[in-house]
């Protein structure tokens, strides 16, 4: 029997796509309908944001922590946190933690190195994009990365916080994104990475200028083999 997943939820858009992917493509490798058990639970973002926005990433942890613990209760085996940006905790959630984790940033290094790209144009929030959560898994899977210039990554930063947390999707919001892509494809980079889990609700793979690592769906996809396993 597969095993029972917990999702460490932070804002709803992300979340939802990441559980939604797990029910949905379960029934490929589990037969018609099925999917494991998944159990989600959630603090309120703007209590998140309080820790985020002060850098206080003890308390960001404490709040992983406590959703951890009552997953745990409910019976999860496995966790994940389908939000890039509160991946900045982990270090301090880990060894507290009864369950163990996948972590959305090795899986989407791993996943860039099984389709061979070698330089990561990483996209999402400005403390996803400015923080150590990809700057680490990239070099440990021996990759290399770049983030747009200070501007981009505050105009990216507002519709991530402003439209997409709402679901909110804009053609000038998405025109921007591909117009960011192109510019890192320029500088180097042979993939996107969609390190903030609504960001897939705005990039279209169709128009992007670059290849999408999209980090929600890549998550799901390793929960659900990390189960069956």
């Amino acid at each position: 029997m597969a095993r029972h997943i917990g999702i460490v939820a932070c804002s709803a858009e992300g979340a939802a796509l990441c559980y939604r992917t797990i029910c949905l493509e379960a029934d490929q490798t589990m037969g018609r309908y099925d999917h494991p058990e998944v159990s989600m639970h959630t603090h309120s973002l703007a209590r998140y944001m309080v820790g985020i926005r002060s850098g206080d990433w003890p308390a960001v942890a404490e709040l992983m922590l406590d959703s951890a613990a009552k997953l745990a209760r409910a019976g999860a085996e496995l966790l994940i946190c389908p939000d890039n940006t509160i991946h900045e905790a982990m270090g301090l959630v880990e060894p507290r933690s009864a369950l163990p984790w996948l972590h959305i940033a090795h899986e989407v290094a791993r996943q860039a190195q099984r389709q061979g790209f070698r330089c990561l144009a990483v996209l999402g929030t400005k403390y996803l994009m400015e923080g150590r959560v990809y700057r680490s898994a990239a070099a440990e899977a021996g990759l290399s990365m770049q983030v747009p210039g200070e501007e981009e990554r505050r105009r990216i930063d507002r519709i991530i916080f402003e439209e997409l947390v709402y679901g909110q999707v804009l053609p000038d919001s998405r025109r921007h994104l591909d117009e960011v892509m192109a510019e890192m494809k320029a500088l180097g980079c042979d993939a996107a990475v969609l390190g903030c889990t609504e960001l897939p609700l705005l990039a279209d793979p169709a128009t992007a200028p670059l290849p999408l690592l999209d980090s929600t769906r890549i998550l799901a996809r390793a929960a659900l083999a990390e189960a069956m396993r």
